[in-house]
């Protein structure tokens, strides 16, 4: 079987090199020159655990190629998978014209049937708008062709992606066709040997599905930051509330871990693009609508704590406060709406020097920052030194049992902001630190 997958970012990528691993001809395509040539020299655009290696393999192999031009591909795959970029404008909504522009080169070119795979994230009625610039390019040729429609949205999580591909909890297709669903049984069943795992459904199911996942997801991580927020001022250890509730089977502990917001390429553009659909519709999500305004609040906690300890803003000027973790979350260099660009520009209007540390994603932070604006260093102790205050705003495996005697020697101040709560207060205490967390009333040094 051979496929194109068009959008080299995170999800074409990882789809079309997943794909390859099974013996399928993957083409990935994509507008930008420069990325389609370091491709083909292995030079991969993004961090993700595994991702170089299998690249590699399945070009070394010939079953995985780059190129910018689709329509040179189109006539030897049967089906084009959309796995382009959906930027949320500034009222919220998702932004096809890319997947629409897809579509439209597909019409323009095709010979014969074609099966179009949506696997951007996109609102419902997405399938629609393809389908009806599929039939208005035919149309302006003046011939008959047939062809499909399908959506197939992507349930990756960045830094378990190869796996979160290869071992799907389920696949979600949503079609018409029935000849679309059986390219598309045949495509996913080598994942599926195990336990056939693809639900089929309507197409506006299907995109729907994808946003509600996504909202309920973060629907808990507000209400557990919001809980959090709560047992601080009344004295409760959120710690144990969790154990409490995810100890009952009908509620689980997945995504009940309180911090300081979520970020990402995810969460945050679909929370959004799906308030904006509801409200197109007449409806208001109001359950989703807190959730946006909750994770907003929660990114800014950690400077306020921070200015809580030191009294007030005009304190913090001239203070030194190190950043641990800058990505949204681990394992990959992504700063999309991370909490850290939050915190960072909080410390810098309020007049602080950052020195700033992350495993993977300081090139990244330098490009969104500056490199003028923040002191990036290149190891996590080096961050500490004369610091009055150090914030952990992301849980990288490196961080979790660090040289507390070594940090507090090489430290100006003592002060400890854990935006994750991954250390134990009473160890900190004794060591001589101030300890801040996340639904934990402040724990000083003794």
């Amino acid at each position: 079987m051979k496929i194109a997958i068009v959008g080299t970012g995170y999800v074409g990528l990882v789809t079309g090199t997943c794909f390859a691993e099974t013996g399928v001809d993957v083409t990935c395509v994509d507008v930008n020159k420069e990325k389609i040539e370091n491709l083909k020299k292995g030079i991969v655009p993004i961090f993700e655990p595994g991702l170089n290696e299998i690249v590699e393999r399945n070009m070394r192999l010939g079953r995985l190629h780059f190129t910018t031009d689709l329509a040179k591909v189109l006539d030897d795959v049967e089906i084009v998978f959309t796995a382009v970029g959906t930027p949320a404008d500034e009222d919220g909504s998702a932004d096809l014209k890319y997947v629409v522009e897809v579509a439209r080169t597909v019409g323009q070119n095709m010979k014969n049937y074609k099966l179009v795979v949506t696997k951007s994230t996109v609102p419902v009625g997405t399938a629609e708008i393809v389908r009806s610039t599929l039939k208005a390019e035919l149309d302006k040729r003046g011939v008959d062709i047939p062809f499909d429609v399908a959506s197939n949205p992507e349930f990756l999580k960045e830094g378990t992606a190869i796996k979160d591909f290869m071992s799907p909890d389920r696949v979600v297709v949503g079609t018409d066709s029935e000849k679309a669903r059986e390219l598309l049984e045949r495509l996913y069943k080598p994942f599926m040997l195990n336990s056939f795992r693809v639900i089929f459904m309507d197409i506006p199911s299907a995109e729907m599905t994808k946003y509600a996942s996504n909202s309920m997801l973060a629907t808990r991580i507000s209400f557990m930051n919001d809980i959090a927020n709560l047992c601080e001022k009344v004295g409760a250890d959120v710690s144990m509330v969790r154990k409490g509730m995810a100890s009952d089977s009908r509620i689980g502990s997945r995504f009940l871990y309180p911090g300081c917001g979520y970020g990402g390429s995810c969460f945050p553009k679909d929370v959004k693009a799906l308030v904006h659909t509801a409200h197109e519709n007449g409806c208001n999500l109001r359950v989703v609508e807190a959730v946006e305004e909750v994770n907003e609040f929660q990114k800014h906690i950690l400077f306020k704590k921070v200015v809580q300890h030191f009294g007030s803003i005009e304190a913090v000027k001239g203070k030194t406060v190190a950043v641990w973790g800058l990505s949204f979350k681990p394992e990959t260099d992504d700063m999309r709406e991370a909490p850290a660009l939050i915190l960072i520009g909080e410390l810098l209007n309020a007049g602080a020097e950052v020195r700033a540390f992350d495993p993977i994603a300081i090139a990244e932070a330098k490009r969104r920052i500056g490199e003028d604006k923040v002191t990036f260093v290149k190891d996590m102790y080096d961050a500490v030194d004369d610091a009055d205050a150090l914030v952990i705003v992301t849980e990288w495996k490196e961080f979790r049992v660090p040289s507390w005697n070594v940090i507090r020697k090489a430290m100006r101040g003592n002060l400890i902001v854990d935006g994750r709560n991954i250390y134990d207060a009473t160890e900190l205490n004794e060591i001589g630190f101030n300890y801040y967390s996340i639904g934990h009333r402040p724990s000083l040094a003794k």
